[in-house]
């Protein structure tokens, strides 16, 4: 598939039908502007990004600046738009097994329930909402492991936010090859559970469904918006002007 480049990062450029269609194996990872900063920073993030099968514009500010480009994406696919067209993609296919993996408390049991109940079958076989801090806790990822393997899932979205989830994907996913996709899925759990509501059509056509978020959340979102996503334009401004150099080119050299 084509892709595009945004910075130092290659995305696919597909549509979401396109990408429900060829989506049979490999990891996904769904990009926005915030995760495009840490990019610049984060060695580890940026070379797992290097190896993954489907890099997609989780954002539809990105894809509107990515308009500026000489190539362009067909078009944004957010994570918690994705995520249900793929399970109501695959409602009659029997061989999809799906892993709920993220949340709270009971996010990821209520995200289960409520998903299979709009499928009209068990698609989804396991959920596990992990402890606070559990990447660190062995015992707890060999559980979670053990989980999905005995669940017999071969699909697997990691909703614990960036770049947890991706670390957490790569440290885990050769210890389970029956599992075919996975997904880092960031929010999109809490949304399936019902407990956290995507913002209004109006918003997300107005390219501001990342400032309805910031309404709801304002102390949470409030540096990570306004001044670590900042920076994003000055990147950004560089490639535009042909001179941004990807900061660990020449480390791989």
């Amino acid at each position: 598939m084509r892709k595009v480049r945004i910075l130092n990062t290659e995305l696919v450029a597909a549509t979401q039908m396109e990408l429900l269609d060829e989506l049979r194996q490999g990891v996904v990872v769904t990009p926005n502007i915030d995760h495009l900063v840490k990019l610049q920073k984060d060695r580890e993030l940026y070379e797992l990004y290097q190896k993954t099968e489907w890099v997609i514009c989780d954002s539809r500010l990105l894809y509107l600046f990515a308009k500026l480009l000489p190539q362009r994406l067909p078009q944004a696919i957010p994570g918690s738009s994705f995520f249900p067209a793929f399970y109501k993609y695959h409602r009659q296919d029997e061989d999809c097994r799906i892993f709920l993996l993220g949340g709270m408390g009971d996010v990821a049991q209520r995200a289960m329930e409520n998903i299979n109940r709009k499928v009209g079958r068990s698609i989804v076989v396991g959920a596990y909402s992990p402890s606070f801090g559990f990447d660190s806790k062995p015992e707890e990822n060999e559980r979670i492991v053990s989980m999905i393997r005995a669940s017999r899932a071969n699909v697997v979205p990691v909703c614990v936010g960036c770049p947890k989830q991706e670390k957490w994907i790569y440290q885990y996913k050769d210890r389970l090859p029956e599992v075919r996709i996975w997904m880092a899925l960031g929010a999109t759990i809490d949304f399936e559970a019902g407990n956290v509501r995507r913002a209004p059509k109006i918003w997300q056509k107005l390219y501001l469904e990342w400032f309805y978020r910031f309404c709801k959340e304002p102390r949470r979102l409030f540096k990570r918006y306004f001044i670590d996503d900042m920076k994003f334009f000055w990147y950004f401004g560089k490639q535009l002007m042909g001179i941004y150099h990807d900061p660990f080119e020449k480390k791989k050299q």
